[in-house]
């Protein structure tokens, strides 16, 4: 009886201990596309009053975890019944996410009004509006960081492909549960540095203390770091798009390695081509519902 529980503790450790060598393998495969995922929803997370910014983060933190909840039994099935279900779904994120940056792209150029980005930190607007326009972004983040995320269990799914089940489940929930708490933590600490950075200088006894100029430091960083997540956020989207669209299209995947040029610089071309095209799909579509509704 005591030598077939230590048996089973034996088969426990050994599966523990595969669990642990494909984690790694899985997480050194999705480190790309959670690089992503940290500038995307950096960028989604920040724009906010100051108050408002982790009671915000915590709201689109649960609707992560939540995605996840929902994509990991959803990517189970369908990769041990319908494989070819997976593939679509991905084409279809990265058309939604090549459009979302080349919408960014495209405001940046030709400037004009937009509901979501309207003033959050506005003191003229009411707490109500606040309310409202923050539950405008909440809403888009956690959409984006759906998409993201199903390329991300997606991605660490098929490292453990061959494996036995339990693995595979053990593994993509890891890879899901990091996706969550890890990058949302790191958000977290970035959108916070202005307060560390008044906590620090508060805390520096001397004016030419390390505290202070520490302090000053990630205060006057965090504009920089902020306009440089959004560029880097805006960048992260077009290239996990055309990613996307090189590995799954067989176009894409059998035309772009003719072309002689870095295989970055041909995601990104290929994300913000068909990105422009699905923008110019949902303005032509907005231009014709508009002109419906007022008639």
């Amino acid at each position: 009886m005591a030598s077939g529980f230590f048996v089973l503790l034996d088969d426990i450790a050994a599966i523990m201990d595969d669990v642990a060598v494909m984690s790694k393998i899985a997480a050194k495969k999705t480190a790309g596309i959670l690089g992503d995922d940290l500038a995307v929803n950096a960028e989604k997370a920040s724009g906010f009053a100051s108050s408002r910014e982790l009671p915000v983060l915590w709201a689109i933190s649960k609707g992560s975890l939540l995605n996840k909840i929902i994509i990991l039994p959803i990517a189970f099935l369908l990769s041990a019944f319908l494989p070819d279900a997976i593939i679509v779904i991905l084409v279809l994120g990265g058309l939604f996410l090549a459009y979302e940056g080349a919408e960014k792209i495209y405001e940046y150029i030709f400037p004009h009004s937009h509901e979501e980005s309207a003033g959050i930190t506005n003191e003229n607007l009411t707490e109500e509006e606040i309310l409202e326009v923050e539950k405008g972004k909440v809403k888009s983040a956690i959409v984006t960081d759906f998409i993201l995320s199903v390329e991300i269990v997606i991605i660490a799914l098929g490292t453990v492909i061959d494996e036995p089940l339990v693995q595979q489940i053990i593994v993509t929930s890891i890879i899901a549960l990091i996706a969550t708490i890890g990058v949302y933590g790191i958000v977290a600490v970035i959108v916070r540095m202005d307060e560390v950075g008044l906590k620090l200088i508060q805390l520096g006894k001397k004016d030419n203390s390390l505290l202070k100029k520490i302090g000053n430091l990630l205060v006057q960083a965090l504009p920089i770091v902020i306009k440089g997540l959004t560029i880097i956020g805006t960048i992260a989207l077009l290239l996990v798009a055309g990613g996307i669209f090189v590995h799954y299209i067989p176009f894409f995947h059998h035309f772009v390695p003719k072309i002689n040029i870095p295989s970055i610089i041909k995601e990104f071309v290929i994300g913000l081509i068909l990105g422009l095209i699905v923008l110019a799909f949902v303005n032509l579509f907005k231009k014709i519902f508009s002109k419906k509704k007022q008639l």
